[in-house]
């Protein structure tokens, strides 16, 4: 359903934080035209945990009503409650965008069978499709293997986005739910599509700031050209680390804003 190279995209803020929606504007356009597949609005690289209600309703419909046809747009309704959660994925499910993604609830270090619980409620309450989004290091709960293959089973829930670097995982992911969904995500890189086994594409740091190489590089791994996906991921491959040298959205946030001035 979801493919290609998706942008985990940042929110651009002023210096009082409020939302800069010009910045906005001009960082969709430049995606759109540089090959991305999907804008993730409000995700964890988009400080979803800041974000007001209003300003995320505000991304969104601002998003949508800009993307169009030309990419998925895909909205962040995970938080750390699963009443809150359900109450964004109904109101995200009204505003005509293309999936939800829902992560993992931080801090509260819920057991399996809580975490499915969790994922099965706001699924019951959203419309539309569900991307899972396990990133451990950030929320201090991993969503395990066996735990995904029963939220598969579920017709809203599609994908996943897996922050673990273990491709091995990746493989049995998409081994034991049929082939259903993946969208990894390494820590270290994005994702080395040669190494991703036979997901769907990325859900990408990195490509925020050369999407076009991004792109290329998902499209070739996709069509089996898996040396030049290597040859493209390994130019990127210092990029990919010093992204990370603070916690993300810091360096990435860093290098947009040379161009937001």
């Amino acid at each position: 359903m979801f493919s290609g190279s998706l942008v985990a995209i940042v929110t651009p803020m002023r210096p009082d934080g409020s939302v800069d929606y010009d910045a906005w504007s001009r960082l969709i356009e430049f995606q759109l035209a540089n090959g991305t597949s999907g804008i993730i609005v409000g995700g964890t690289t988009g400080e979803s945990p800041a974000l007001l209600d209003a300003e995320l309703r505000e991304l969104t419909q601002r998003a949508r009503d800009q993307v169009g046809s030309r990419a998925a747009v895909i909205a962040g309704a995970g938080t750390n409650s699963t009443a809150s959660s359900v109450e964004r994925a109904r109101w995200l499910s009204a505003l005509g965008i293309d999936a939800l993604l829902v992560v993992t609830p931080a801090y509260n270090k819920p057991t399996q069978e809580g975490l499915r619980r969790h994922f099965e409620a706001v699924a019951d309450a959203s419309t539309l499709p569900i991307i899972l989004y396990n990133v451990p290091g950030r929320t201090a709960v991993d969503l395990l293997p066996p735990t995904v293959v029963r939220l598969s089973q579920l017709p809203r829930i599609v994908a996943l986005k897996e922050a673990m670097p273990d491709v091995a995982r990746i493989a049995q992911l998409e081994s034991d739910s049929a082939a259903r969904f993946c969208d990894p995500q390494r820590r270290r890189s994005d994702c080395a599509p040669g190494d991703c086994s036979g997901a769907a594409g990325v859900i990408s740091v990195t490509a925020k700031l050369p999407p076009r190489a991004m792109s290329d590089m998902v499209a070739a791994a996709r069509r089996g050209d898996t040396a030049a996906a290597a040859a493209i991921d390994q130019r990127l491959e210092l990029l990919h680390r010093n992204l990370f040298v603070e916690a993300n959205p810091i360096p990435v946030k860093w290098a947009r804003s040379l161009e937001w001035v």
